[in-house]
């Protein structure tokens, strides 16, 4: 019984001094962890670069919000790039497109990468002189249906397009002619927009054709016959209610123009 007795407080003893040991280095690790946790926090307090609040729409794969909730697309990190050398800091937001273009009214999102020549922004914006890239409007159709001549073989057709796309006022001449009548169908994804092509669910496909080609491939599908309607430069669009309007403008130029000329690639696809 002693024996036993004897045993149990050793145990006891060498389980104390197991945990006297390990309690300062789990201490230790807290306090390391909160130091540099300080030092972060300390990091970002101390970043004196201005911010710009960069709004933008799902436009991919130009501009998209990724399955973690982060910004993406190849130009938002391109205007990243060029707030950066600019010597500010950008702060991205995904927006239905009738938002984006408020906030852009009232200066709340200060750069939008996006489509100048917006009738609505005209009056609110100023636009960079450097044209990043260049996206291009086309009508898609089926290999069966003839190559159609616009606008008359419009008429009572049904008409694909994409939810929360705004086209360009000839485009939406068309689209609203009650003369024309066209059905027009609205799905969330060029995915969606090119199964209901081929289902027959729509005679054609009003899109984008980088977004298109992308969804084409992931489908299999051949390529499509198609008409070009358009093709629309993209610029970074400045809120001319922001802070500094035309100084952030033409240093976001500027910083285009010290980058391409020190040899680094801007282009996008």
């Amino acid at each position: 019984m002693l024996a036993i007795c004897d045993s149990f407080i050793t145990k006891r003893r060498q389980i104390a001094a197991i945990r006297n040991h390990l309690m300062p280095r789990s201490l230790c690790l807290a306090l390391f962890a909160a130091f540099f946790c300080g030092l972060s926090h300390a990091a970002t307090t101390n970043d004196t670069r201005p911010l710009v609040q960069v709004g933008y729409y799902e436009f991919p794969p130009y501009s998209y919000t990724d399955s973690q909730g982060l910004p993406k697309g190849a130009i938002l990190q391109l205007s990243k790039r060029l707030l950066e050398h600019a010597g500010y800091r950008g702060e991205f937001r995904s927006y239905p497109s009738a938002r984006l273009y408020n906030a852009l009214q009232d200066g709340s999102v200060q750069v939008w990468p996006g489509a100048p020549g917006k009738v609505e922004l005209r009056e609110h914006t100023l636009e960079a002189r450097t044209q990043l890239s260049e996206i291009i409007l086309n009508l898609y159709f089926r290999h069966d249906t003839l190559m159609p001549r616009l606008p008359e073989d419009l008429k009572g057709r049904g008409v694909i397009m994409i939810s929360g796309y705004t086209y360009w006022q000839p485009i939406n001449q068309m689209l609203n002619d009650p003369q024309l009548a066209v059905e027009q169908h609205r799905t969330g994804t060029h995915t969606a927009a090119l199964e209901m092509l081929q289902r027959r669910r729509g005679d054609f496909l009003l899109d984008y054709q980088t977004p298109v080609e992308q969804a084409r491939k992931r489908l299999g599908m051949p390529e499509l016959p198609y008409v070009e309607l358009q093709r629309i430069p993209l610029k970074l669009i400045v809120s001319s209610h922001a802070p500094g309007a035309e100084a952030l403008r033409d240093a976001l130029d500027r910083a285009y123009e010290e980058l391409q000329a020190a040899g680094e690639d801007l282009r996008l696809p």
